[in-house]
């Protein structure tokens, strides 16, 4: 079976790469699977996790929302945030959750943009505690 390199790439860091069979993002439409000879594409990330394969092998990763780029030797993930399970505090993650919530659960004096970043802090606590416990 043919491969392809995955690079995930965040602000700080380059956070993975290897040769892969596939991968499964959460574009903006919906689900991706990613297998070598894929046609070349651009498409935004949800906050979701990604899902590498390799062999009998499978790895998650907490991405906090980006962009995926196919091309034809390679595919590159462009993350806003990018952990692997053993990577992430859960604590802490646990601690976002919880004020996200206490947020969103309070909205007097609350405009439109305060509300979308207590929605998106959720989204990436859940997400990060997801991976966490797979």
């Amino acid at each position: 079976m043919s491969t392809f390199l995955l690079e995930i790439v965040t602000p700080e860091r380059l956070v993975f790469t290897e040769q892969v069979d596939s991968i499964i993002v959460r574009g903006v439409e919906g689900e991706l699977g990613i297998m070598p000879g894929h046609i070349p594409m651009v498409t935004p990330l949800q906050i979701a996790p990604i899902i590498i394969k390799n062999g009998k092998q499978n790895k998650q990763v907490a991405i906090g929302g980006g962009f995926i780029e196919v091309r034809k030797d390679k595919v590159v993930v462009l993350a806003e945030s990018a952990e692997f399970p053993e990577n992430i505090d859960v604590d802490r993650a646990r601690a976002a959750k919880e004020r996200a919530e206490r947020r969103l659960s309070s909205q007097s004096n609350q405009d439109h943009f305060d509300h979308r970043r207590a929605e998106i802090a959720l989204q990436k606590a859940v997400n990060r505690i997801n991976v966490y416990g797979k």
